[in-house]
């Protein structure tokens, strides 16, 4: 999107992401006034609000509150939040995909359903607004939250999510996506309350990845795996994303963090090592992104870049930067940084920015997607944390 972006810029944008970028963003994405409301799913439009964006959206403010102390954060967050638990919770807990933007429920059956995905990011945002503000979000959400997940979307056969709330009825296939998410949201609320419980609950998840969900040829996560978690054939049984490689390996190592055990560090280490070798373009202004898409053999199946896969790659390096004081992995963040707000947000600072380029640099979807500020939002505080920026408050 830009043509004139220095080196080092990146760190710049970083450090103003929650402080200037963000409430600009709201400005245009949240209606004004106090009370409850949907945050847009994506510039310019005004289709049906999702779970997943507002909850995505609400997490992000909260956390983003959590690290700068900034009250109009938590004060958005909160209105976001409040429009979810009206409009999008069901009465047994569960929250549905879609509703329209004023809130009212949609004809399609498909925009019903309660999807594990979906739900992650509800523990994820209850959690963190828990933390910011007790009163308002007592645990007992958090319990409500889990008590549907536990007795509607988990298997007991294998311990893994359904797809959704239909169960076995309809789970042709079983992605990673769900579970790796809520390993994130347990994790999240570990951290949030404390709570041994929600550490036991992530360490199924770990579990069931390092059991079920890794090619233990290559030590990469598989996309897709069987109703029954086995590996399955075609192409979707293949496919390998390099984004959800460097994500499982950050929570892998937030876990192994938490818990004090050295086993997922070692299929973090794999799954580092997977992706470096095989899904990052080597030259070009993109040099150094990952690739959307491998097959099982680390062949390049789709070879565009997503603005996501960078964020993740990030926050793993900002990770190891903490732990090791490897200044290889700090000089990797800087330099994604300098990708991320140099390539796919507007040079000015003003709240646009893109979701996928080609090889060259050139816009191929140029939606402005909400949910995806929640990947930039985290990454910047990892890169904080690790002391490379600081956070304007």
């Amino acid at each position: 999107m830009t043509t004139s972006f220095d080196q080092g810029d990146g760190q710049l944008a970083a450090s103003r992401f929650a402080a200037h970028f963000i409430p600009a963003w709201l400005d245009i994405a949240l209606p004004s006034g106090d009370g409850p409301a949907p945050v847009v799913e994506a510039l310019g439009d005004d289709g049906p609000r999702t779970t997943l964006a507002q909850c995505r959206t609400a997490f992000m403010l909260a956390h983003l509150h959590l690290v700068t102390g900034r009250q109009d954060l938590l004060s958005a967050a909160v209105r976001i939040c409040d429009f979810a638990m009206e409009h999008l919770r069901d009465p047994d807990g569960g929250f549905r995909y879609a509703v329209a933007p004023d809130g009212g429920p949609l004809d399609a059956p498909e925009t019903r359903l309660r999807r594990s995905y979906d739900q992650s990011f509800a523990l994820l945002a209850l959690a963190t607004l828990h933390r910011a503000d007790a009163t308002r979000f007592p645990k007992s959400m958090l319990d409500a939250c889990w008590q549907f997940i536990e007795t509607s979307l988990i298997d007991p056969a294998t311990g893994g999510l359904w797809e959704d709330d239909r169960g076995a009825e309809a789970s042709v296939l079983r992605a990673q996506n769900p579970q790796m998410h809520m390993l994130e949201a347990t994790l999240q609320a570990f951290e949030m309350t404390s709570d041994p419980v929600w550490l036991d609950r992530a360490r199924g998840f770990v579990t069931l990845a390092l059991e079920r969900l890794i090619d233990p040829a290559t030590g990469a996560v598989c996309e897709f795996v069987g109703p029954d978690l086995r590996p399955i054939d075609g192409a979707e049984g293949a496919r390998r994303e390099p984004g959800h490689q460097y994500e499982w390996a950050w929570l892998l190592r937030r876990y192994a963090d938490f818990a004090r055990e050295s086993a997922p560090l070692a299929a973090a280490d794999r799954m580092q090592a997977f992706v470096e070798a095989h899904g990052l373009r080597r030259d070009g202004p993109l040099a150094g992104a990952p690739f959307d898409a491998l097959d099982a053999a680390g062949r390049v199946t789709e070879d565009t870049h997503l603005l996501w896969p960078l964020t993740e790659a990030g926050k793993l390096y900002a990770a190891r930067a903490i732990t090791t004081n490897d200044a290889a992995c700090a000089a990797r963040v800087r330099q994604i940084a300098d990708t991320i707000f140099g390539r796919y947000f507007a040079a000015d600072g003003a709240p646009i920015w893109t979701n996928r380029l080609d090889a060259e640099g050139r816009v191929i979807w140029d939606a402005a997607l909400s949910r995806l500020l929640y990947h930039v939002a985290v990454f910047v505080t990892e890169g904080s944390r690790a002391g490379l920026w600081t956070l304007e408050e």
